[in-house]
């Protein structure tokens, strides 16, 4: 049976792996980063199998009986007003064998300035999407290998147009506690609007990422290593401001090779005293940084660094993303124990 199991998952990556990847689907907020942890490791971690219950919204089968009890409340302070936030709690059920995990991702766009096709003012107006997320996991009998589910219920308004919509994540995690390895992967966003906005039934930002993180024996620090949207081949893209011209005023284009379509998917982090009450925890996104790089510039873009520290029953979490000269994102986060 759990053989089984594990090979219907893979199949199902590979049945679903020619989706689109950001940019084309509706409901992108859903592939944003939902906590400091995750902001300062890179951005998509999808490994990490201890107490916190923000990971669960990204992975479903993170979902373990460390989270019991444990709720974490997180805000992002992102751009031009843009502000986005999530929470989620789980619960320890049937002999600390399944876990129920719920939660809740909101983004606000804030306020805009509304005009008609004469360019009268129609006054402002405003605009946010919510999903609501019911998460279960459990472990495959007789084996280190465990799965996990999220269902989410998806609502979003844009000025006066509105959207409802469904979808799921389902995730898989290999823990191999003597060598403290993880192994998993996740397809995150299966799913449909309900309603559109206007007439046009829009794709969902479907998402497939992979990714390994172990623990070093003898030193204190976690190494996490992700590859995201691996449903695509095509990832990286040529940017226009790096066109070349000659003295005729011919244009020659970057140049995207299979080497950049490998790269550009693979997200490093690591953590310093991961198991201690302050932890440093630094990342680098490599598809960021190449496109948005400015040339002969240095402007760290990609880079992202944070901070964990324990106290009592409360866990405090900062990060800080940049992610070109002129933009970077700030991450706060509570993890409270309710026990």
């Amino acid at each position: 049976m759990p053989k089984e199991l594990v090979i219907a998952f893979l199949l199902l990556f590979t049945v679903l792996s020619q989706a689109q990847i950001g940019g084309k689907g509706t409901y992108q907020f859903l592939n944003l980063m939902n906590s400091p942890r995750q902001a300062a490791l890179g951005g998509k971690v999808i490994t990490n199998y201890d107490y916190d219950p923000s990971q669960g919204l990204y992975n479903p089968a993170t979902i373990n009986p460390a989270m019991d009890n444990q709720l974490s409340v997180n805000y992002t302070n992102y751009f031009a007003d843009v502000n986005y936030g999530t929470a989620s709690y789980a619960y320890l059920w049937d002999r600390r064998t399944q876990v129920f995990h719920t939660g809740v991702t909101y983004i606000n766009y804030g306020s805009f300035d509304g005009f008609d096709e004469q360019g009268e003012s129609t006054g402002s107006f405003g605009g946010g999407e919510v999903a609501l997320s019911f998460g279960y996991a459990r472990n495959i009998p007789w084996t280190d290998f465990h799965v996990g589910v999220n269902v989410k219920l998806i609502s979003s308004k844009l000025e006066e147009y509105s959207s409802l919509g469904g979808a799921i994540d389902v995730g898989l995690i290999y823990v191999y506690e003597p060598w403290d390895l993880h192994i998993a992967a996740v397809a995150r966003n299966i799913g449909t609007q309900f309603t559109p906005f206007h007439e046009t039934y829009e794709k969902l930002p479907f998402e497939v990422d992979f990714g390994i993180s172990q623990s070093l024996q003898n030193v204190p620090l976690r190494w996490h290593f992700t590859l995201e949207n691996l449903q695509t081949w095509n990832i990286a893209f040529a940017n226009p401001a790096r066109d070349e011209f000659d003295l005729e005023g011919n244009v020659e284009q970057e140049k995207i090779n299979f080497i950049d379509n490998i790269f550009r998917r693979a997200i490093v982090g690591i953590e310093l005293f991961p198991e201690s009450g302050f932890n440093i925890r630094l990342g680098y996104n490599i598809r960021r940084s190449e496109e948005l790089r400015i040339i002969e510039q240095r402007a760290f873009a990609g880079l992202s660094a944070g901070f964990g520290i324990k106290l009592r029953k409360v866990r405090v979490s900062y990060a800080y993303s940049k992610f070109s000269t002129a933009a970077a994102a700030n991450f706060f986060g509570l993890n409270i124990d309710l026990q």
